[in-house]
């Protein structure tokens, strides 16, 4: 308690207390975040509670491009892998943070069908669509419909997609809040309804780095558990083959930690060929639930820092960073290459409109899509 209590005085500002209780409250904060070619400005919001922690969220692609978080010896360092300015998001588009969609993961050759009627969605990555096509839901710029500070901090960003949008039909409606509150839990909900029978699978694709996005030992040394007995194969271009493959004896098994750099070069491995590494969705249940289930654990060992990750999803997509090629300069001015942060995306299985066995990605007017991702932050014991 003595450790939160330092970090807390040194927040000063950043923190209120709750009239007549007995915590801290959690603080929202507006600004602005650059200007799109055409004019219009980004709106931010920054959300900080009293334990060091803060979360940066800008309106383009609905995006956290800051995470802050204290290490067991109380230094608070960026684990979110983004972009200084608006330019460079514009400029070479990575995903860092974003939230993507309208169909998150991959399409086959970007074709489905919904009740018999066929769709065609934009190719963009080799011969399927990516996370919802050239311009998905990370390349838009959401409106900022509310932002409030209390015992929960929170930002909520909206964004209509019209009907036939990167080839998807009907007008989908696209609520995405991310919260923050005293017990150092980071939320992201995504609500999505439509006017038009529709496909959806919506989540949030933030690269962590839990030792600091300008670290250069890079994120290999993380451990990660995922309590999964099976994952998802996939073809030379990503596509799942269908087969529910046994994660026993593999690289794939999670079930215990370890570090992801103990086993993602294991080249006698066809499926770690394929992706150069981990892109692959673990199966952590047959369809979405109503409640929240344990997805990952994570944490560096180094530092401390950690999180769990619950939703309501039945799939994880966990990505080591592998195409990553020092293309990109981050905040630090550091140039982020492979292996440098990792991805955990809870969602529906990739191509599930072609696979009718992965279960249905199907929204009806009437009905509310729902994706929630709560990450219960830790930062180690302290010292």
């Amino acid at each position: 308690m003595k450790h939160r209590w330092r970090i807390a005085l040194a927040m000063g500002a950043a923190t209120a207390w709750v009239p007549g209780g007995t915590a801290w409250a959690a603080e929202a904060q507006r600004s602005t975040f650059g200007t799109l070619p055409d004019g219009r400005a980004v709106p931010a919001a920054t959300l900080r509670n009293a334990h060091g922690v803060s979360v940066r969220v800008i309106a383009y692609g609905a995006a956290i491009q800051s995470l802050r978080m204290p290490d067991r010896r109380g230094q608070v360092a960026d684990v979110a892998l983004g972009y200084r300015t608006l330019a460079e998001y514009l400029a070479k588009p990575q995903y860092f943070g974003a939230t993507v969609g309208r169909y998150a993961n991959r399409i086959a050759a970007g074709r489905y069908a919904v009740d018999g009627r066929p769709f065609q969605a934009p190719v963009n990555d080799g011969p399927n669509s990516l996370h919802g096509g050239v311009a998905g839901f990370d390349k838009v710029l959401w409106t900022v419909t509310s932002v409030r500070s209390g015992p929960v901090a929170s930002v909520t960003l909206r964004y209509v997609s019209r009907d036939g949008d990167q080839g998807y039909p009907g007008a989908l409606t696209v609520d995405a809040t991310y919260s923050l509150d005293e017990r150092d839990t980071l939320t992201i909900e995504y609500c999505a309804t439509t006017d038009r029978l529709t496909i959806v699978n919506v989540t949030n694709h933030n690269y962590w780095n839990l030792s600091g996005e300008g670290s250069a030992a890079g994120a290999m040394g993380t451990s990660v558990t995922i309590p999964a007995d099976r994952y998802l194969p996939t073809d030379a271009h990503a596509i799942p083959t269908g087969e529910l493959r046994s994660v026993a004896g593999t690289p794939f098994d999670f079930r215990q930690p370890h570090a992801v750099g103990e086993r993602v070069r294991e080249g006698a491995d066809q499926q770690i060929g394929y992706a150069r590494g981990y892109d692959h969705n673990w199966v952590i249940g047959a369809e979405v639930t109503p409640d929240q289930h344990l997805m990952a654990r994570v944490s560096d060992p180094a530092s401390g820092r950690g999180f769990e990750l619950w939703s309501n999803q039945p799939g994880l997509q966990f990505y080591s960073g592998n195409f990553l090629d020092a293309t990109s300069t981050g905040k630090s001015g550091h140039l982020y290459r492979e292996g440098d942060a990792l991805v955990f995306e809870p969602q529906i299985f990739p191509d599930t409109p072609n696979h009718p066995a992965f279960g249905s990605a199907r929204l009806a007017p009437g009905q509310v899509y729902r994706n929630v991702m709560t990450y219960r932050l830790t930062t180690g014991a302290p010292e």
